[in-house]
């Protein structure tokens, strides 16, 4: 039968945290990259990891606290003249097992609670201005982290062979990230497009495959069988 609309929006809803990342594992990558104080791996999550793991200023100083205490990093103190002194962590011989250990474990795509989908999964008449001018905003956030991340992809290109190849890696996170605000302009522009006038999309946006294409083999005829009803 039909899908109800509250079934559609079980797709949408949840978080998986089997095997999930922690600011931990975050922190232990960027100083596998280079050893730094607090301040800088704040810095790095603005600059690199930051576009997909977010941390504040105190979570960062207390996840350091918390690594430091199980042994995971381990920090030198560095004198500095007219400022106080500052604590360079390094990761540990514990820390890299740690992590290890962590790369070995599966991780499931991400599935997250989304306010802005579900103002418009309850859109109608009455507040179809409000999320109108929600969705415009959006689009500008979007449009506008995409001409960042296009600034750092030029960069990238910008740098000899030997650089690009060592930061091959962190730019295939930020090819994602161009894809991610592509969709998201996409699909932005076409549902104010289509709220804004009634319209219903014109056609599925996955097609049904050819009638002569393969089709996945059937179950057992026992399997199957509809039971014989006695007369």
């Amino acid at each position: 039968g039909a899908k109800r609309r509250g079934d559609f929006a079980n797709e949408f809803v949840g978080q998986d945290t089997r095997h999930a990342m922690s600011l931990k594992h975050a922190i232990l990558v960027l100083l596998t990259e280079e050893p730094g104080s607090g301040y800088d791996l704040v810095q790095r999550f603005k600059s690199g990891i930051g576009h997909f793991w977010n941390a504040s200023h105190q979570q960062v100083y207390h996840e350091l606290k918390k690594l430091h205490g199980e042994e995971l990093v381990s920090f030198a103190i560095e004198p500095q003249q007219d400022r106080p002194d500052r604590k360079v962590y390094r990761i540990t011989d514990e820390g890299k097992r740690s992590l290890k250990d962590w790369y070995r474990q599966p991780v499931n795509p991400p599935r997250s609670n989304n306010a802005l989908l579900v103002k418009v999964y309850g859109c109608d008449d009455d507040n179809r201005a409000a999320v109108l001018a929600e969705l415009e905003h959006h689009l500008r956030q979007h449009q506008q982290r995409l001409a960042h991340y296009g600034e750092l992809e030029q960069f990238y290109f910008s740098t000899d062979e030997r650089d690009r190849h060592e930061q091959r890696a962190p730019y295939l996170t930020l090819r994602l990230g161009i894809r991610y605000e592509r969709h998201w302009i996409d699909w932005l522009e076409e549902t104010l497009e289509l709220l804004a006038d009634g319209r219903l999309p014109a056609s599925p946006l996955v097609q049904p495959p050819p009638e002569d294409a393969a089709q996945p083999a059937l179950a057992p005829k026992k399997a199957i069988r509809k039971k014989r009803v006695k007369t």
